[in-house]
């Protein structure tokens, strides 16, 4: 049985980004059911009272979409007694370890080079259009054991913000939820408590300057732009998301019809 969550968001000490999809609208009247989809960054650094609260979901499968330099630098995810973990690394959306080397480590220059005049931004939109129409066998497999068996389900990436935010949005479009209220939760992503802390070599008043940190803005931001992005590659490529699903994702009517009954009041 599918056990319902706090009222109150939880305060978690090492899981960044956690929240509780539950209670978005969809378009034929009902809402996706608390307790049963959930999104978060990783959870490699999570706390005893963090782990004990994750397990007393009854989540069924963790979905970590994190690729293996992701998992070498933060470590694996806690481990949870009775739940499936199941990695399905999905691109980076800063693709290349060179490129997150030069973030953590590069002086101003680098930064103004990478980054500046739109070209971080630029880069973010790039990659959620790349990750739509190159990953489709990942979010076909996703959603094809979201519909037979493995809610309640947690997604999560490094930050929870840009993998995980697509996989949700993914699965949020198969189920029939506007995409108003798909953008919406996404950007709860920028709220203060929920966001990635950004990581830089060297002392704090040279690596954490004002101007670096509006440089990384667009890397650690959650901007409507990119989510946009992303549909638009589904419009572009498929011709509308009905396509998208049957055709990009195999996702039949009747998986369809699973799903909204899985995830759906």
């Amino acid at each position: 049985m599918t056990q319902q969550v706090p009222s109150t968001e939880p305060e978690l000490a090492g899981v960044r980004n956690f929240r509780d999809v539950g209670g978005l609208p969809a378009a034929d009247g009902r809402r996706v059911r608390p307790g049963v989809l959930f999104r978060s960054g990783h959870l490699a650094h999570a706390t005893e009272d963090d782990a004990a609260f994750l397990a007393s979901l009854g989540l069924h499968t963790i979905f970590d979409f994190r690729n293996a330099a992701d998992q070498k630098l933060e470590g694996p995810d806690v481990a949870l007694p009775g739940v499936r973990n199941v990695n399905l690394p999905l691109s980076d959306p800063a693709d290349g370890a060179e490129f997150w080397q030069m973030v953590r480590d590069g002086d101003l220059d680098q930064l103004r080079r990478i980054l500046a005049d739109g070209k971080g931004a630029a880069r973010m939109s790039a990659s959620y259009r790349t990750i739509v129409k190159e990953r489709t066998a990942e979010h076909s497999r996703v959603l094809h054991a979201l519909a037979e068996d493995s809610v309640p389900a947690l997604m999560h990436c490094a930050a929870g913000k840009d993998r995980a935010g697509i996989s949700i949005a993914v699965t949020l479009l198969a189920v029939g939820v506007e995409r108003d209220a798909i953008v919406a939760d996404y950007l709860e992503s920028n709220a203060k408590h929920r966001r990635y802390k950004v990581h830089r070599s060297g002392s704090a008043e040279s690596a954490y300057t004002p101007e670096v940190m509006e440089l990384l803005s667009p890397l650690f931001d959650a901007r409507a732009e990119y989510l946009q992005a992303a549909f638009d590659s589904i419009e572009e490529t498929w011709g509308g998301t009905d396509t998208y699903l049957e055709q990009g994702l195999s996702l039949t009517p009747a998986h369809r019809n699973k799903l909204r009954e899985r995830l759906l009041d």
